[in-house]
């Protein structure tokens, strides 16, 4: 009798294994094929950023986004323009449509402040993502998620330190934007030698390139560069070539170009603050609340970074930024 008892129990073990083992299965298979692996509803959220046109690092960003998406069978909705005033329009175009959940950056935090306090008014959850940790909480959003700008400059700062530099130009390519300034403040605040701003125009690349090789041109003693995004390090790469400089090439973010330059020696070392994770964080975040009312970081944000990325990191990245998710 015992033994048919264990049989039987065996068995019935073996069923439920079996099952359980083929359910996750299908999930890892749905969430492979794009197809949603919940059965909630089939919420809307909008992400509305402040990236300008081409800006690679936001297309990491929306493809994590978008993969989160489809696994919570969620309606993403994207927009973006690297002006305050047109950002918060999107916003309020995005509060109109009465979208289940929000993502907003906070670059220019002072044309945002109003438009995301009617979305929380409208009973809309939001999280900010990449910009405006300082001013997320106040603003009324759940959480923040990306890294604290200070802290990655003061990152750059200690690494260039290391690397026994002595005065450094740092790009910034976006006026008014408070996380750049943050970035090459922090950046000064710990480095031991000097470091001067430069500001240009992002949006025309032969400019920004043409002010970094006037700058190195005319001041030798310049011994590296800093731009704070991955498409701005092969415009410096390029300007330090015209103007015969030895000054070294660093960067905030990765991609697929980043990585290679970090290998080739042509650029020294970059920040990384993972953006595929930013999109897919704050995507999953706002499945949670909507399905659960979870809420990460106990009032503080949820940083994804910074990461300092030397040569032999980026070999092992080179995968990831192939496929664009690093």
């Amino acid at each position: 009798m015992g033994a048919v008892l264990a049989a039987v129990l065996a068995a019935s073990l073996a069923g439920c294994s079996s099952t359980g083992g083929k359910r996750a299965e299908d999930r890892a298979r749905q969430a492979a094929e794009g197809r949603s692996v919940v059965s909630t509803p089939r919420w809307t959220f909008a992400m509305v950023t402040h990236s300008g046109d081409g800006d690679t690092f936001w297309d990491i960003v929306q493809k994590g986004a978008k993969q989160a998406a489809d696994k919570d069978n969620i309606n993403f909705l994207y927009s973006h323009n690297d002006e305050g005033q047109q950002q918060a329009e999107l916003v309020q175009t995005a509060i109109d449509k009465k979208v289940d959940g929000l993502i907003v950056s906070l670059a220019k935090p002072d044309s945002m402040k109003t438009v995301v306090a009617k979305a929380v008014k409208a009973g809309i959850p939001v999280i900010t993502v990449n910009s405006g940790v300082a001013e997320s909480k106040a603003f009324g959003a759940l959480t923040h998620i990306g890294q604290d700008e200070s802290i990655a400059g003061e990152a750059v700062g200690d690494e260039l330190n290391k690397r026994k530099r002595k005065k450094v130009l740092c790009v910034l390519h976006e006026q008014g934007n408070v996380g750049h300034e943050q970035r090459c403040a922090g950046a000064k605040k710990n480095f031991d030698g000097t470091m001067q701003n430069l500001y240009v125009d992002g949006t025309n690349m032969p400019d920004v390139q043409a002010s970094i090789e006037a700058k190195l041109s005319s001041d030798k003693d310049i011994d590296a560069v800093v731009t704070l995004g991955a498409p701005f390090a092969a415009a410096a790469v390029k300007a330090k070539r015209t103007a015969g400089s030895e000054a070294e090439i660093d960067t905030f973010d990765l991609n697929a170009s980043v990585a290679t330059g970090l290998q080739d020696k042509s650029l020294g070392f970059a920040v990384d603050q993972q953006p595929y994770l930013q999109g897919y964080e704050a995507v999953d975040l706002l499945w949670l609340y909507r399905y659960n009312k979870n809420v990460l970081g106990g009032g503080l944000p949820v940083l994804t970074g910074p990461q300092v990325i030397t040569r032999d990191d980026a070999a092992q990245l080179a995968e990831y930024t192939d496929r664009g998710t690093r």
